[in-house]
Parts: structure tokens; sequence; C-alpha cells
């Protein structure tokens, strides 16, 4: 079908496609660098992922450093429509020195700040509480040796004012999200002691304002990880009960969860408390897995949910997700255009006529409303936004995808 076409479809049903495709362009998305190096990092002196984080595969051609990161990311964005953002980890620095982590500086981000200038990207940032000897314990922000917490705090505190000034240098506040793998392989006597200590971390790592324009603070929850299946001191009660009283962001995870939990249903009653909530996009199986998103069922509820509740403008959508047994930036590409594809089917929707029946107990046109549109030509109007960025859609897009991951092979 042609977009014409589909454009004169989608206006029977009262929906303007062009309506629709301007506002998915104007959706920043927050591409995560881990994908593309297994969630290594670019210290001199780390170990191996920890914190319950573990990429299976050794698939060919994974960036070593900094500059070959930034090469498969322009190769990935260049199949990617609109402008979007880079989510940078701060074991990601870009520097000859060695500063542990309670000593880093912007000075080692500068290079990444420059390339999104040339770019045209938008940075967030992340403190890496994980994969290092202070964290082998599954334990830093809430540690009983206050050493340890010491320590890391001053991490934490070092990352936001290396967030800020990335925010303020882009002219874009940057996403700064807190996670720690803080909890309990076996089950704790003393949940409570733990969970004040982390609070109290927090509430030092975050003392002193920085300017909204510049950053948005962000907490992450997790149900449990490898090593602290019994207990995690950061649960989604702990941190919904602290992004309301200390007015923070809230980020939820879809892999974070119990794999019955709907974290689109999530969304509507945690924007009734927290101004501004940051999503972690994946695709859990059987947990926090992160495999690739993929355009199903649980996607396009969430994006769903954003549009038809209005919020986008209060949402920051960040990918998270790793995958070393495929070309990793293949699955970059596949996962940001399916988080893309699901938020224009979404906008393509006859929202108002939905929700008109809803409010009228009218179930019958609601349920055939629904089951009818999902034969509207959808993909049509994705190939126009792909053809208007000249990129390829298809078996077109496979052969680049190819092309590029044998380039990068040999490394």
């Amino acid at each position: 079908m042609t977009y014409d076409s589909a454009r004169a479809a989608f206006a029977d049903w009262g929906v303007d496609t062009e309506a629709a495709i301007k506002t998915l362009l104007s959706i920043p998305i927050s591409v995560h660098c881990w994908q593309g190096d297994d969630v290594g990092g670019f210290e001199r002196k780390t170990g191996a992922s920890g914190g319950g984080i573990q990429a299976t595969g050794n698939y060919p051609g994974r960036a070593r450093n900094a500059a070959e990161l930034r090469a498969d990311l322009e190769f990935a964005y260049s199949l990617i429509p609109g402008m979007h953002r880079l989510n940078l980890h701060a074991f990601y620095l870009d520097t000859d020195e060695t500063p542990d982590r309670d000593a880093i500086e912007y000075r080692h981000f500068a290079t990444w700040v420059d390339w999104a200038k040339e770019q045209g990207l938008g940075l967030d940032f992340n403190p890496t509480f994980f994969a290092h000897a202070k964290a082998d314990d599954n334990l830093t922000l809430s540690h009983p040796d206050a050493g340890i917490r010491a320590f890391w705090i001053e991490h934490g505190r070092r990352c936001r004012e290396i967030a800020a000034r990335m925010g303020a240098e882009l002219g874009s506040p940057a996403v700064n999200n807190i996670w720690v793998p803080d909890g309990s392989k076996d089950i704790p006597v003393d949940r409570m002691a733990a969970r004040r200590r982390l609070e109290a971390s927090l509430d030092a790592m975050l003392a002193g304002d920085l300017p909204k324009t510049q950053i948005i603070d962000a907490v992450e929850s997790k149900l449990f990880g490898i090593g602290v299946e019994a207990m995690t001191v950061g649960s989604h009660e702990f941190y919904m009960g602290y992004a309301i009283r200390r007015g923070t962001a809230l980020c939820l995870d879809m892999g974070h969860f119990h794999p019955t939990e709907s974290v689109a249903d999530k969304l509507s009653a945690v924007a009734l408390s927290v101004d501004h909530m940051l999503l972690h996009v994946s695709r859990p199986m059987r947990w926090d897995s992160d495999h690739v998103v993929l355009l199903n069922d649980d996607l396009l509820a969430m994006a769903q949910e954003l549009v038809f509740a209005d919020l986008l403008a209060r949402t920051s959508i960040g990918l998270d997700f790793f995958d070393a047994t495929i070309s990793r930036t293949a699955a970059w590409v596949l996962g940001v255009r399916n988080m893309q594809k699901a938020l224009l089917r979404a906008l393509l929707l006859p929202q108002d006529r939905l929700k008109s029946a809803e409010a009228a107990l009218d179930y019958t046109t609601r349920l055939v409303l629904t089951e009818e549109a999902k034969d509207l030509p959808f993909a049509a109007v994705w190939a126009e936004v792909c053809a208007r960025a000249n990129m390829p859609t298809g078996a077109a897009l496979l052969s680049d995808l190819d092309a590029y991951q044998a380039s990068v092979s040999g490394r």
C-alpha cells in the first residue's frame, strides 16, 4: 500500500498521519551505550560485570574502546529516524588517566560531550555501582561499612556534577539515573537497617540543588538479581516512596518486576504522584534478562499508555538490553526502531473515539474499534517515515546491517 492510500485510510478513522509522524520524530530515545561492548566499560582497572549483570555470547565486533563504540553508534543512528540521545555509564570514561570512581571528573568524559555536539545528540548518565572491588558483596550505598558507603556516595555526587555539566554544555537536561545492586542472597533479619542506610546515603549523594535545566535525578528499583535473590534493598516500594518524598524522577525498568506485572499499567498510577518518569525499555525473559526489544504486546501497551495518558512530555524513554549472541549494532537499530514503531502505532490509533466509547461504558464499541484498528496500514506510515529520512526498511535494512557487521567482525 502507498503512503497516500494509508493516509486516506487513517483519515477515515479520524486520524491525521502527518501529525502522528511529526510527534513521533519529536520523541528522543536514549540509546544505551552498554549494548556495544557487553557492559564492560573502559576503565583501565576493572573486573567483570557484577551486580547481577551478565551479557552472554561472544559475537564478533565488540567495541574495545570509546572510538570504536562511537563509530558503532554513529552507524546505528544513521539507520534510526529522528534525533535521539546517548545513555552513558560512568565506567565508560574516555581518558588515559586511571581515576578510581570516587575521583572521576567532567574532563574524563569531555570527548563524549564534544562528540555529542557534533552528532546533535543529548546525553544521559548513570553512576556505575557494580564491577568494582568495593561492590563485591553486592552492597554499596547500603553497606554496613561507613567507609565503603562514603566511597560510593562520593562517586554518586561526582556523577551528578558530571551529568549537570553535560546538560549545560548540550542545552538539554541529562537524566542521571541511580541504580545500585544492593541486596541479600539469603533471607536477612534486618531489612530496615539496610534501607535506612540506603536512604541516608541517597540523601547525602543528592544533597545540593542543581539546575533542573541541566539534570534530572532518577532512582531505579529492581525485583531481584543474581546474588540478591532474597531481598533487594532498593525495591519498587522503597524507590516509589523515595521519589515522592524527595522529588526525584522514578525509573521503571520493564525487566525489574515480576513477569506477570504490567509496567504499562504502572505509568498512570505513578504519574499521579511523581512529576517525571524514566523508562528503561527491555524485554525480560523469565526475569531481568535484557533481551532486544521486540514489537510485542508489552511494548505496544507501553507506547499506548504513554500516548493515551498524555505522558510523553513527562517521561524520558531509554533502552536497556545487552545481547552478545547477535550483532550489537543490529540490536541497537532493531530495538530503537521497534520502540518508534510502537509509539507510531499508538499515535495512529483513534484515541478520541476509543476514550469516548469507554466513558460511555460502551465496551462493545471499544472492543470492536480496538480489534478492527489492528488491520490499519501502520507499516505504510512507518515506511514513509523511513523514506523521508532516506533510511532502508525490510531486506534492504538487513543488507546495510550485514555490511557494517562484516566491517567490524575482525576486531
